[in-house]
This record gives C-alpha cells, sequence and structure tokens, in this order.
C-alpha cells in the first residue's frame, strides 16, 4: 500500500475535506493526463479501500473526486465498493450520489 498517498487520504479525513485525482497524483509520481498513470492511482486507492474495509472502516478512498463539472467520484470507486460488497451495483445517479455521500459522511465521522 502506498503510504504516501494513504497519509494524504486521512490527512483530508481529519480535516472533512475531498480532493481531486489530478491533485494527489503528484504525490505519488503520477498525472492524470497518462492513461497507465491514471491506471496506476485505480490500483494504489482501490488498495487502500480494501485496507479500510479489512479493518472495518469506511472508504476512505471516498474522498478522491473528479476536478470540474461533476465532483464525483471514478468508476473505479463503484466498482471497488461492489466487490466488496458495500455497494449494490446500481447505475442509478441517485443511488451512486448517495452511496458515496454517505461513505463520505462516515468517513469524516471516523477520522474526526
Amino acid at each position: 500500500m502506498n503510504q504516501v498517498l494513504y497519509e494524504e487520504l486521512t490527512r483530508l479525513a481529519k480535516t472533512k475535506k475531498l480532493a481531486a485525482y489530478s491533485n494527489v497524483a503528484p504525490l505519488v509520481g503520477l498525472s492524470m493526463d497518462n492513461a497507465e498513470d491514471r491506471e496506476e492511482m485505480a490500483r494504489l486507492l482501490g488498495e487502500i479501500a480494501k485496507y479500510e474495509n479489512q479493518n472495518d472502516r469506511p472508504m476512505l478512498t471516498s474522498l478522491i473526486v473528479h476536478k470540474g463539472a461533476d465532483n464525483n467520484p471514478g468508476e473505479g470507486f463503484f466498482s471497488i465498493a461492489q466487490e466488496l460488497e458495500l455497494y449494490n451495483g446500481s447505475r442509478d445517479p441517485i443511488d451512486r450520489v448517495t452511496f458515496w455521500a454517505n461513505q463520505v459522511t462516515d468517513v469524516h465521522n471516523h477520522w474526526r
């Protein structure tokens, strides 16, 4: 697990903030302009999500979102949530935003 990324996520959680993928990617030497780097970011976030789940904590990775128009998490967030049996896989936008917002709230409450 990437410790630098994990520490940034816990810092965001403790300060009740969100961050864009493009803001955290450089911390681990990645650029969201590069397709391979985007895949690596997804892998790193997936490792963290699994680690948090194994330790009975909410999805710390919910704090990372797209920059710009939608400010929502990426598809990888929902895929890993479904893999961990935390999310039912619904494609309904309301279901997705509700699940994500609840995870953000749970993370902020856990790390206060």
